[in-house]
């Protein structure tokens, strides 16, 4: 199934024209990834990460900045520096990162489409977001939006061990929702997300990227 759609709102316009494949299916459970699915924030996450390995010394490129996304921030500190060799305080890191997106947070826009999916299905199945992001950074994402109430479970990098592409942030907001993972649809933005929600045993939407937008997706 195809799902087409051009929303949005005075507040908050839609940018940008996708094209959602959507597989056929009753799903019980929907679960939407925050950062680059729900929010069109993505480039404000990576102002961020730079301001910070500016201050630091560190170095995030930007393919591997959108090839890792969905993993938990400090995760991503611990595994620049054995990429790069360098020797960044993870707590240090992760507050100055997130001091730098909160900042910003106000510029955040919604993926209308992605937001669009969401609101159709309130009243109709359980919705949950399942984020590699602190809870503080989500919660405000979600505020800032103006849809945290919508969900039924919002499940962040404080609520498990092993995050994406593990499956665990996915079966933790199926349990929470009450649903049967194999009755869960996930919608996801990065690799990392998608191999989570495969290894949940749950079926899922690639979200297109920036990267994908310029290539003809975007209007």
């Amino acid at each position: 199934m195809v799902v087409r759609l051009h929303l949005g709102t005075e507040k908050h316009p839609t940018r940008h024209f996708l094209k959602l494949q959507i597989p056929s299916g009753d799903f019980a459970g929907y679960i939407f990834d925050c950062d680059g699915t729900l929010a069109d924030n993505m480039p404000l996450h990576f102002t961020a990460w730079s301001r910070a390995m500016q201050d630091f010394g560190g170095t995030y490129p930007e393919g591997l900045f959108y090839q890792w996304g969905g993993r938990p921030t400090a995760h991503i500190v611990a595994d620049l520096n054995k990429k790069f060799g360098t020797s960044l305080d993870v707590a240090q890191t992760v507050r100055r990162k997130e001091d730098y997106y909160l900042s910003m947070v106000e510029q955040v826009q919604p993926y209308g489409e992605v937001v669009e999916v969401a609101r159709r299905m309130r009243g109709c199945a359980k919705l949950a977001v399942a984020s590699g992001g602190h809870r503080e950074l989500v919660e405000r994402t979600l505020d800032v939006l103006g849809i945290r109430s919508w969900f039924d479970a919002v499940v962040c990098a404080e609520d498990y061990k092993l995050g994406k592409p593990h499956p665990d942030p996915f079966l933790l907001a199926a349990r929470l929702m009450g649903v049967e993972a194999p009755s869960c649809i996930v919608f996801e933005d990065s690799p990392t997300g998608i191999e989570a929600a495969k290894a949940a045993g749950m079926a899922w939407v690639f979200v297109p990227g920036p990267a994908e937008r310029g290539n003809g997706i975007a209007p």
